[in-house]
């Protein structure tokens, strides 16, 4: 009889693991401790909840990011797959209806034969071949049984929620419709603000009450979710150069760039609920329907969830991990998701994806492998595992850390270029370990 897998952990990395192992013809214990422990941030018990933003990130080439979501769809990931068939307006990003999304992933999931799910806590990390994919929310007693057997402390940071508001309770003849420099068409709405409102808006965010950090707490930051309160502590124009930019924009009322500028985006299918971009925070409730409804346009908004914080896991991977994901002295342990130190969906789901992939492998008898650097995913798994780095920090994919072009390129140019040999080198890495890869353009969920 063929060895079942056990993955621990239902979010977008577990199961597009599990996926991939059933797709290979692996029976697969899929472990998810909701409904019956719930986490700080978690609403529902489906599987691959997106808590944070609806957002993807960008969808094209000429981000990283975009080229690692290319890589996933030719691999075959589920994830992906979901994704495009629950997209929402974006403009140059992919955004999905959180709703339709977990539950396409739910339903893909519990209609896999080979996969059983099984509802209840892990608390202890099996010997057999397993996927550990339990993400940033990771219980206390699994944490510790990690801790325990990796012999090094888990360093923790912490995630901010955005707030989402009703469209209806938008004021629209203050706020448009527009994406920057009109790419992307009428995707997002756009709150300005003229200098004035801009500095008493910073100073009341500077102001407000928030929410009190525990004293067993070490709060460090992964600057792409850093709350807007420590970027307004930087200085009094950080905002404006941070989520608030408003290049590209310009107000139709006054024919004129704004001082500065939130932006909304779409966060369901219908168009009724609109996320602050960008704006993760850590101040109460009650200051951030005062502060926030001081922003031109949202002094009537209705919030349908409010900015919170939850802790965030992940472990020393330079010092503990290959980049099969194998944890380094124990080669049927593998870790996936944000747990390894990568940053977003998409780098969560794509490293579920190999590993996956490698369990099968293994198992088969057959060696690990992990991309070529010269690819989105390689490159990234490359600089979570690199060995020495002190002080690591968790990593988005992006374009710094490919390997140079044999020719001097610049701008968009290069990136595209970064792109083309990423997606053949994949192609030609794929047929020599017969990954098998499905075309470009595969997007029905089976």
């Amino acid at each position: 009889m063929t060895e079942r897998v056990t993955v621990i952990g239902g979010g977008l990395a577990g199961c597009e693991a599990a996926w991939q192992l059933a797709r290979r013809g692996f029976g697969v214990d899929l472990y998810e401790m909701r409904p019956q422990r719930g986490t700080e941030a978690h609403q529902t018990d489906r599987l691959a909840e997106l808590v944070c933003s609806n957002s993807f990130r960008n969808a094209t080439l000429e981000t990283a990011v975009g080229l690692l979501k290319e890589e996933m769809r030719r691999l075959g990931s589920l994830i992906m797959r979901v994704a495009d068939a629950t997209r929402v307006p974006a403009g140059a990003c992919l955004a999905v209806d959180r709703v339709d999304f977990a539950e396409g992933v739910t339903r893909a999931v519990e209609a896999m034969s080979d996969v059983r799910l099984v509802r209840e806590e892990v608390t202890a990390i099996p010997d057999a071949a397993t996927i550990l994919a339990t993400g940033p929310l990771t219980s206390p007693a699994l944490s510790q049984a990690l801790q325990g057997l990796l012999g090094t402390k888990h360093l923790y940071f912490y995630d901010a929620i955005a707030p989402i508001v009703t469209f209806e309770s938008i004021d629209m003849g203050v706020a448009w419709k527009a994406s920057r420099y009109d790419k992307g068409g009428e995707d997002y709405v756009n709150c300005p603000l003229d200098r004035a409102q801009y500095h008493a808006f910073v100073e009341a965010v500077v102001a407000a009450e928030k929410v009190p950090t525990r004293d067993f707490e070490r709060c460090l930051y992964f600057e792409g979710c850093m709350p807007i309160e420590e970027m307004a502590r930087r200085g009094r124009e950080t905002l404006a150069f941070g989520p608030m930019r408003p290049v590209g924009l310009v107000d139709p009322r006054t024919g004129s760039r704004p001082h500065a500028c939130v932006q909304l985006r779409q966060d369901d299918a219908e168009g009724r609920l609109f996320n602050m971009v960008g704006f993760q925070t850590k101040m109460t409730y009650p200051e951030q329907r005062r502060v926030f409804r001081m922003i031109p346009g949202l002094a009537g908004a209705e919030f349908v969830r409010l900015g919170s914080l939850h802790r965030n896991t992940f472990v020393d991977s330079p010092s503990l991990i290959l980049p099969s994901l194998q944890v380094i002295g124990r080669k049927r342990l593998f870790l996936a998701g944000q747990l390894v130190g990568v940053e977003g969906y998409v780098e969560s789901a794509a490293t579920g994806l190999l590993a996956g992939v490698n369990v099968a492998r293994l198992l088969r008898g057959e060696a690990p492998l992990s991309p070529p650097r010269t690819t989105a995913l390689g490159s990234l798994l490359g600089y979570v595992t690199q060995r020495g780095k002190k002080a690591f920090q968790p990593m988005n994919a992006n374009y710094g850390l490919l390997p140079p072009l044999s020719r001097p390129l610049r701008g968009r140019e290069k990136k595209i270029a970064l792109g083309e040999r990423a997606l053949a080198d994949l192609a030609r890495w794929g047929e020599s370990v017969r990954l098998e890869p499905e075309p470009p353009g595969c997007q029905s969920v089976a």
